[in-house]
């Protein structure tokens, strides 16, 4: 197979908010079920280039690099690469780092050795979505993601399938509060904290599947903030509760997250809560300048809390951008 003409590319990959399973049990044959959003910012901007020899620079090089080394085996090429990472997604803080890095090297690796390789088929080299497809599809296609889990049964190495898929109303902002002072469960720690979970009652995820299918998504479909945001909140406090025994007995990984959230939720907006382990609380707003308002007033309220910072954003309803750099020379 011919190599790709292009000489680099540069991708740039989204953040997500990955907003919960709806069934840890698989009473039905399936586990997880998940919904996520894409995120404006922030972003992991990634320039891969053929080289005379293989480099890494930036944040998290070294997991650029093993992204890099894995998809070139898998796909039998010998090319050097070079790797820049101008910005990386903070890692363990509930935005999807791994998964957007891993991607975005991946499928340049995958496009510039000449292998048309779809982001989902990249995500399954590197081992990447086996609970969960919000990252992946986040990278494909943006957008309020809704994934099926996957069988409890037999090995599954693929993501789980698609099941819905719209846009974030433009006017929808995201406030998100960040703690640097801690990380969220990632890797093996993780693995043993999900298998160490008590039992997931079968009517408590038959709820949130109700919830999901006849409140969160037509309000979602609807422009409706309110009823969205009241039926992610629900959702959140039901995993919140479900998780606490491995977060230290609440439902934030983070203290003073959940202290800015409360602060949010009592100013009348219903839709908070943390993505996946944390340590990034959000709250979803119906507009800009009330967005903004609450954002300013976080800052002012917990100006002395140093470790937090804030942010408001609006969706990704496209996906990872990639940008093509020059030919290769003959």
């Amino acid at each position: 197979m011919s190599a790709s003409g292009d000489a680099a590319l540069t991708i740039r990959a989204p953040a997500r908010l990955h907003l919960g399973f709806l069934d840890l049990g698989g009473a039905l044959g399936r586990r997880f079920g998940s919904l996520g959003i894409t995120l404006d910012r922030p972003v992991t901007t990634v320039t891969v280039a053929r080289a005379e020899s293989d480099s890494a620079t930036g944040p998290d090089a070294q997991r650029a690099a093993w992204a890099r080394n894995c998809v070139r085996a898998a796909l039998g090429v010998a090319t050097p690469f070079a790797i820049t990472i101008d910005s990386a997604l903070p890692p363990h803080g509930g935005l999807g780092s791994g998964t957007q890095l891993g991607l975005a090297v991946g499928v340049a690796v995958a496009r510039l050795s000449g292998h048309d390789l779809d982001a989902r088929a990249v995500a399954t080299l590197l081992g990447r979505g086996l609970r969960s497809a919000i990252g992946l599809e986040a990278f494909t296609q943006g957008g309020v993601i809704l994934d099926g889990g996957k069988p409890t049964a037999g090995p599954r190495l693929a993501p789980p399938p698609l099941l819905s898929r719209l846009p974030l109303p433009p006017s929808w902002r995201v406030i998100l509060a960040f703690d640097a002072s801690r990380e969220g469960l990632s890797g093996d720690v993780e693995t043993r904290a999900m298998a160490e979970l008590p039992p997931f009652p079968a009517a408590l995820a038959a709820h949130l599947c109700h919830l999901m299918l006849l409140k969160a998504l037509p309000a979602l479909a609807e422009d409706d903030v309110m009823a969205f945001g009241s039926a992610i909140g629900e959702w959140q406090r039901a995993l919140g509760d479900h998780y606490a025994v491995a977060q230290g007995g609440g439902r934030f990984c983070s203290p003073d997250v959940a202290e800015a959230i409360a602060f949010v939720e009592s100013q009348g907006v219903p839709g908070v809560g943390q993505s996946s382990w944390g340590p990034t609380g959000f709250a979803i707003v119906g507009q800009p300048a009330q967005a903004e308002a609450l954002v300013q007033a976080l800052r002012q309220r917990f100006a002395s809390s140093t470790n937090l910072s804030f942010d408001c954003v609006a969706g990704n309803n496209r996906g990872a951008e990639i940008q093509a750099h020059g030919a290769r020379p003959i």
